[in-house]
């Protein structure tokens, strides 16, 4: 569960971040997809395969990663709509994570109880927050880039600064 939640809730944003790539998605499609993903990699049986097959591993990770990647890619760029998507994320991690946590018996044939409880604890604290926090820096962004002093205080990035070979001393 720690590496799933690296990869999607700490590589993932920060990729997005670095690559800055504009996403042709709209934020809440992206979290729809990225949900899809995650619930189906938790399934009892893709969840035990990932854990006796390498290839099926790489390929949960590489699942966890991508569909990370596009909603955090897709949130960056959306803001208005990336706040309610990244909302809409953290209330399903939050809930799988819980189902893992509090569950009376293993789901995993893998996996002791007492482990699950952990990781579902971790999945649950991890993603709530990470999902929040970035749900509010998009909220505290958006409120700053909208507000009506803005320019004094923020200096526009895509605005273009005056050209010193055009102003001459008088």
């Amino acid at each position: 569960m720690t590496v799933h939640m690296a990869v999607v809730a700490i590589a993932a944003p920060l990729l997005a971040y670095a690559i800055a790539v504009p996403a042709n998605v709209s934020p809440t499609i992206a979290s729809l997809v990225e949900l899809v993903g995650v619930w189906l990699w938790h399934t009892p049986a893709l969840h035990n395969a990932a854990r006796h097959d390498l290839p099926t591993y790489i390929a949960e990770q590489a699942t966890f990663l991508l569909t990370g990647l596009l909603l955090w890619t897709a949130v960056l760029h959306r803001r208005a709509e990336g706040i309610i998507a990244l909302l809409l994320t953290a209330m399903h991690m939050t809930l799988l994570g819980a189902l893992i946590a509090m569950s009376p018996r293993p789901l995993y044939s893998h996996s002791q109880l007492d482990d699950q409880h952990l990781g579902g604890a971790i999945m649950l604290l991890v993603g709530g927050i990470v999902y929040l926090s970035g749900g509010l820096a998009l909220s505290g962004d958006l409120l700053i880039s909208t507000s009506p002093g803005r320019s004094a205080r923020m200096p526009d990035p895509e605005a273009k600064a005056p050209s010193r070979a055009s102003s001459s001393p008088a």
